[in-house]
């Protein structure tokens, strides 16, 4: 009889996908996130959007989850990954058919948003798991490593998005203040007037402190501003400070770790230049470092999941896995510069050091969000047979000429 009902649950659970993958996500834009959460924020028209917007970013994601490889699909951490996403999926849309006028039903929906977002607060190092778990036991092939690689990027990109709906409803309705007391000025995550120079001197100091636990030094920090716009003025853009936080911390960390690795017992280290410019498209943030850089073929690398140069962590169960070690700090960054339409980009000098700049959209309406979309072309990525190069592949040996055959 259990058997029997786990089977009717997977077929409702399949045709609920089935149906709200059929719709493509809304994207939203950081003025539209801040003209919703402004003094005229309404909690029912949150939830109404909420109940409607939420099992389509669920759907298509899951649809894609379905398209791995069986074994991946297999493994414990995979597998516990996907009952995450089938109970939120399930969690909204009892409130489908709710009355939207009944107070009840606004707090049970907004209890909800609580509880799902804390469910999925590990998503990112148990998929990490998950992944390694596939890859030590069946090992992989450049294709499926290119499909993870895929599905991955749009994996924690959604996860991303999902995040930003549910962090702007409970931080706005969520508690009994509407204000933040910790950061008054900020609608939900959203800062509408982020000061770029105490987010990356905060991100800084705190990755100094660890560089100076496992080295027991570090390098200097040198910061400068360039705002063309208003020369005189410090530079602020309309952006989440929990998102740009967490690139330049990777960044810094990194280039304190090279830095510190190439410059071995010296006395003293060279410093870390951190440049923000504010254009009229873009604000850019670049962290320069003397640490030898790496080579041209590393580069593309670096932004592949599971490569790290770190030791692998140990997967704790009854606590969250740290990111370190999973190869996921630099892909991650660049997913959150990507998702509102920014980037993330490395140039390095090798025996040098290394350029990394983060591109943000100096515009609030230009600032749109970036979601996948499971659709026929996402469908094919994942099925087609790819064949080999149509470009020369060098050889390692020069050719040997003499026994060149004239046709």
């Amino acid at each position: 009889m259990r058997i029997l009902r786990t089977l009717m649950n997977n077929a409702s659970i399949a045709k609920l996908v089935d149906q709200y993958s059929r719709f493509s996500p809304s994207p939203l834009s950081m003025k539209q996130f801040l003209d919703f959460g402004s003094e005229n924020a309404c909690e029912k028209t949150s939830f109404m959007f909420l109940r409607q917007e939420l099992p389509v970013r669920l759907a298509n994601i899951m649809k894609e989850i379905n398209l791995l490889p069986d074994n991946l699909l297999r493994t414990p951490s995979v597998r516990l990954v996907q009952s995450w996403y089938i109970q939120s999926l399930q969690d909204i849309l009892e409130f489908k058919e709710r009355d939207a006028a009944d107070e009840k039903v606004i707090f049970d929906f907004t209890d909800a948003v609580i509880k799902i977002r804390n469910r999925h607060n590990d998503v990112v190092p148990t998929m990490a798991q998950g992944v390694v778990e596939y890859k030590d036991t069946y090992g992989t092939d450049p294709i499926t490593s290119q499909n993870m690689q895929y599905f991955l990027d749009r994996f924690y990109m959604s996860r991303i998005s999902i995040r930003m709906l549910l962090n702007q409803h409970t931080l706005l309705f969520g508690g009994r203040v509407r204000v933040n007391p910790a950061h008054p000025k900020q609608i939900g995550s959203i800062d509408p007037h982020c000061r770029v120079t105490d987010v990356v001197k905060d991100a800084y100091e705190n990755a100094r402190t660890l560089c100076d636990r496992y080295y027991m030094n570090s390098p200097e920090l040198i910061l400068e501003e360039f705002n063309v716009k208003e020369p005189t003025k410090p530079i602020t853009v309309v952006y989440v400070p929990s998102h740009l936080y967490h690139m330049v911390f990777e960044l810094f960390k990194n280039a304190m770790r090279a830095t510190m690795e190439l410059c071995g017992d010296a006395m003293e280290y060279p410093s870390i230049c951190v440049r923000i410019t504010l254009g009229n498209e873009d604000l850019t943030v670049k962290v320069s470092d003397h640490g030898g850089g790496v080579p041209l073929r590393k580069i593309d690398r670096l932004f592949t999941y599971t490569y790290s140069t770190a030791p692998r962590p140990q997967m704790d169960s009854a606590r969250a896995a740290p990111l370190a070690g999973y190869g996921y700090g630099l892909p991650i960054s660049r997913l959150y510069a990507r998702y509102f339409q920014g980037d993330l980009k490395l140039y390095s000098l090798e025996g040098y050091g290394t350029d990394a700049v983060i591109y943000i959209r100096a515009l609030s309406t230009e600032s749109i969000e970036r979601l996948p979309v499971y659709n026929k072309s996402a469908w094919k990525h994942y099925k087609t047979i790819h064949e080999a190069d149509d470009w020369c592949v060098p050889s390692k040996e020069p050719k040997d000429m003499t026994t060149f055959r004239s046709i």
